[in-house]
C-alpha cells in the first residue's frame, strides 16, 4: 500500500472518530435537556399541586394552631351515644341543626364538582359533632347528593343514590362526612358547610349565632373554623355558646 493510501484511510478512519464523538456529545446533550424539561415539569406540577391545595402537599393536612382542652375550664360530661345508625356510627336523639333546603344543587362549589358517580382515588372520612348552647344537632343525610334517595334500614334511613355526588357528602345523619375525590387535595369543614349552604365562621354555625368553640381531635382549635381539614379520622367538633360539652368521639367501623 503506498504512503498517499495509508494518508487517506488514515484520515477517513479520523473523520469517522469526529462523527461518533459529534454524534455521542448530541446523544448527551439530548438526555440532558429531557431531563431538565423533566424537572422542569415536576417542578411545575407540584407548584400546581400546591396552589390548589393551598400550600400543602397533596392529599396532607394544613398545619392547625391547637390548644390543649383544659384551656376551657369546666367541661359539661358529653352526653350518651345515640342509636347506632346504618354506617354504624351514633346518631344524635335531636334535631338537625338545619334542612338541606339551601345545600348546592349541582353547580361546582370551591373547585368541588358534582358527578353521577362517587369517586375513589381518595377516599377518607371524618366525622362532624355540633352543640348549639349545650344541646345536640344532627348533621343531616343528604348534604352533598342532590335530588337524594334514601333506603330505609333497620338503623334509619340511608341515602344511596341522587342525582349527583359532591366529592363531600353525607349518607345518613350520623355526622360522618365522605370525602370521596378523583384528586388529592386538602379539603376544609368550609367548603362542606358551603356545600350545605350554609355560613360558618368564628361567631355562626348556620343558623345558631353566638362564640363558636372548634374541638379537633381532643385539642382546640384557634382560628376560624371554616379552616379545620378534614383528614382521615378527623373528629370535629362545634359548639355555639355555653355551656361547652366535652369531646364526643366515636370509634370508627370497618370500611370507615
Amino acid at each position: 500500500m503506498s504512503k498517499s493510501s495509508r494518508n487517506r484511510q488514515r484520515t477517513a478512519r479520523e473523520k469517522i472518530a469526529q462523527a461518533r464523538e459529534f454524534e455521542a456529545r448530541r446523544r448527551r446533550r439530548r438526555l440532558w435537556l429531557g431531563g431538565l424539561g423533566a424537572a422542569v415539569v415536576a417542578a411545575a406540577a407540584v407548584a400546581i399541586t400546591l396552589a390548589v391545595t393551598g400550600g400543602q402537599a397533596a392529599g396532607g393536612s394544613p398545619a392547625s394552631k391547637l390548644a390543649p382542652l383544659h384551656t376551657l375550664g369546666h367541661l359539661r360530661p358529653a352526653p350518651a351515644a345515640g342509636p347506632q345508625g346504618p354506617e354504624g356510627v351514633p346518631i344524635p336523639g335531636a334535631p338537625p341543626l338545619a334542612s338541606t333546603a339551601t345545600a348546592a344543587a349541582g353547580q361546582p362549589v370551591n373547585g368541588i364538582h358534582c358527578q353521577t358517580s362517587e369517586q375513589t382515588l381518595f377516599h377518607i372520612h371524618a366525622h362532624l359533632t355540633i352543640f348549639v348552647n349545650g344541646s345536640p344537632r344532627q348533621v343531616p343525610f343528604g348534604i352533598g347528593i342532590p335530588g337524594a334517595q334514601t333506603q330505609n334500614t333497620a338503623a334509619g334511613p340511608f341515602v344511596n343514590t341522587g342525582t349527583c355526588f359532591y366529592w363531600l357528602h353525607s349518607h345518613a345523619a350520623d355526622g360522618v362526612i365522605h370525602i370521596e375525590s378523583p384528586v388529592r387535595r386538602v379539603y376544609t369543614l368550609g367548603d362542606f358547610f358551603d356545600e350545605w349552604g350554609l355560613p360558618l365562621g368564628p361567631g355562626q354555625v348556620g343558623p345558631a349565632h353566638g362564640h363558636v368553640t372548634a374541638l379537633y381531635n381532643g385539642r382546640v382549635h384557634l382560628g376560624n373554623p371554616r379552616d379545620i381539614p378534614l383528614a382521615a379520622h378527623a373528629q370535629i367538633q362545634l359548639e355555639v355558646g355555653t355551656p361547652l360539652v366535652a369531646p364526643v368521639s366515636i370509634t370508627w367501623p370497618g370500611g370507615l
